[in-house]
């Protein structure tokens, strides 16, 4: 086995966790049974000890092909050799349904007469955790990891199984229409050892299937690329805890920005930022159950809210907090891209704009959902308060740089959203308003106007004094502080065009000139950011261009539609994978270029 482009992978997940099947129908990357839990399958950082769940055709030569079952997360991947044709449906049965912790593989014959060999290998702990095996019968064995987390898993198959050492291996044959499947579960679910295996397994099968399609079905979204739309929403969907209604930022851990380079970072949490992005792509395609669970987390879980303490930038799944970085030194890292690590220190550093964020994501589920509570507004409100008197500081800004803290425009934009968005809640609701909030607000207004305007370059800076403009500057009129036609905006929109647009796509900024992010290395364009430069040429009026540039982007998805964080040199992935906040870029320039050229149409429609 050697490492599979970072593309090469689909994702199947129950509302509790994900699993990568690669393109060779390998699972090469599981944590279970919770997002961040620590791996069972981790090939994809370390191909000799990380673990793997392989299921393959015995074929002389073959291609493959993978594609999800229409409007679901269901994975089909496909063998095609002249000696026969095979398919694995990879699933997991969802969390609302089956209490999720269940992995199943299906393997059916379609034509011939073909050979499989199958090897289950978890390495419990991240690879650090030995652990024993058990055969309960021929067709069930029991993994026990010897470690403190002493994980218990249970490998039920159609086909006889053996026990090779640590791992799990079974050879078979199958006929045309024949099939063989493979159940692995955490070991605390019940387990009914007389139940028909195979028709449990169709059964759930089913149930899975409508699941998806039914939740598919309540989207509001008709317009263009819904295909696209649509495999965007499911991606938001898998990312999202059903137990806590948190959504995490990406599947992975420690897959590398730049390979055999050390930005590798765990995006398995969730940020304030990215989530309340995800909550406002849900809402606009009419999936306010799942914003209201995420405010819902916010209100109940993270403490610091509770205890009017300072808002925390990212939390685990469950909305703990300390989620202290290690290095797994003995795992070599994706293509040799160490260190590896798990964790994020940057859930210490201060990121002023996630109160732009949440307040935006608040101010949208207060109008479009449901009315928030007044408890809820009172600790926000201790929030905006601690705001009015720290706004000025530098941070460490959207793109949590390990350099020095800088007065970042970013975080004074967002700030300035979040003044707005409060004051827009209180005034909808006839809450009582600080009036300092007003002040507040206009005072970053004219500060972005005076102090990040730089007259000779007719450009909005990183920050004050800076050489460079940032990519993240492309939200100023998608978060409506200023006009998509005004001056200053399209000469901002042009400095960013010749510096930091590549074709159509877009690099987050200079590195050579930027504030310092505490790294030495090369990195690829930040997938989210071409969307919102998409979406920015679109209200601009430029439609020609941002379809053109929105088509193209589209053109570098995976062939499942997924996108991970970044794109290299030549067009591969990097960094975890898939990330929500591209793909809710995705859903946001979708449906704002969408609407745009309904507009146009309909105008030209009238004129003629």
């Amino acid at each position: 086995m050697s490492y599979q482009p970072i593309e090469n992978y689909g994702i199947v997940g129950d509302l509790n966790t994900v699993a990568l099947i690669g393109l060779n129908g390998s699972i090469d990357f599981m944590c279970f049974p919770n997002f961040d839990s620590p791996s069972i399958f981790a090939a994809l950082l370390d191909e000799e000890k990380g673990g793997s769940f392989q299921l393959k055709p015995i074929f002389t030569e073959m291609k493959t092909k993978q594609l999800y079952l229409p409007d679901t997360n269901l994975l089909l991947t496909r063998f095609l050799s002249p000696d026969g044709v095979s398919e694995i449906t990879d699933f997991m049965p969802v969390e609302e349904l089956y209490n999720g912790k269940e992995l199943i593989r299906r393997l059916t014959t379609i034509r011939g007469e073909v050979k499989y060999s199958m090897k289950c290998m978890p390495r419990f702990n991240y690879g650090k955790s030995t652990h024993t095996v058990k055969q309960i019968s021929k067709t069930e064995v029991i993994f026990t990891s010897t470690g403190e987390n002493e994980t218990v898993l249970r490998l039920v198959s159609s086909v006889p199984l053996h026990v090779s050492g640590l791992d799990v291996t079974a050879d078979f044959t199958l006929a045309p229409n024949q099939k063989a499947d493979f159940l692995l579960e955490h070991v605390e679910k019940e387990h009914d050892p007389d139940r028909d295996f195979e028709s449990f397994i169709t059964e759930s099968l089913f149930e899975t299937v409508n699941y998806w399609k039914s939740w598919m079905a309540q989207s509001t979204y008709q317009g263009r690329w819904q295909d696209m739309v649509n495999r965007s929403a499911l991606v938001l969907k898998l990312l999202t805890s059903y137990n806590h209604g948190s959504i995490i930022a990406a599947a992975t851990f420690s897959l590398p920005e730049s390979i055999g380079a050390e930005r590798n970072f765990d995006y398995r949490f969730t940020w304030i930022r990215d989530a309340s992005f995800s909550m406002y792509s849900l809402i606009r395609l009419g999936y306010t159950k799942e914003a209201g669970a995420f405010i819902q987390w916010v209100e109940r879980l993270c403490h610091d809210i509770e205890h009017g303490k300072r808002l925390g930038i990212m939390y685990a799944v469950d909305g703990h907090r300390q989620l202290e970085e290690k290095i797994l030194d003995h795992f070599e890292g994706y293509k040799k891209s160490s260190p590896v690590r798990i964790g994020n220190n940057a859930y210490g550093q201060l990121q002023l704009d996630i109160y732009g964020e949440l307040l935006d994501a608040v101010y949208l589920y207060n109008k479009y959902g449901e009315p928030i509570s007044y408890d809820f507004w009172k600790n926000l409100e201790k929030h905006i308060d601690w705001l009015s008197d720290n706004w000025d500081q530098p941070d460490e800004g959207i793109w949590e740089v390990r350099g020095g803290r800088k007065k970042f425009l970013y975080s004074r934009l967002l700030c300035w959203v979040a003044f707005d968005r409060a004051i827009k809640i209180g005034e909808t609701r006839s809450f009582p308003l600080n009036d300092k909030w007003k002040a507040e607000r206009d005072l970053i207004f004219n500060s972005i106007y005076t102090d990040f305007w730089d007259e000779d370059k007719k450009a909005f800076m990183q920050y004050p004094g800076a050489q460079t403009v940032d990519a993240s500057a492309l939200l100023m009129p998608l978060v409506r502080f200023i006009s998509p036609i005004d001056p200053r905006w399209l000469s901002t929109l042009d400095r960013i065009e010749n510096e930091l647009v590549s074709d159509s796509l877009v690099y987050r900024y200079r590195p050579q000139v930027a504030a310092s992010d505490g790294f030495v290395s090369h990195e690829g364009t930040f997938s989210m950011c071409t969307f919102w430069y998409v979406e920015c040429l679109s209200k601009a009026g430029q439609l020609e261009k941002a379809r053109l540039y929105f088509e193209k982007m589209l053109g570098y998805a995976n062939h499942l539609g997924l996108y991970s964080e970044q794109l290299g040199f030549q067009g591969e992935h990097l960094g975890n994978f898939p990330q929500a906040f591209t793909h809710l870029g995705l859903i946001s320039a979708a449906y704002n270029l969408d609407n745009q050229l309904n507009d146009s149409r309909n105008k030209n429609v009238k004129t003629q």
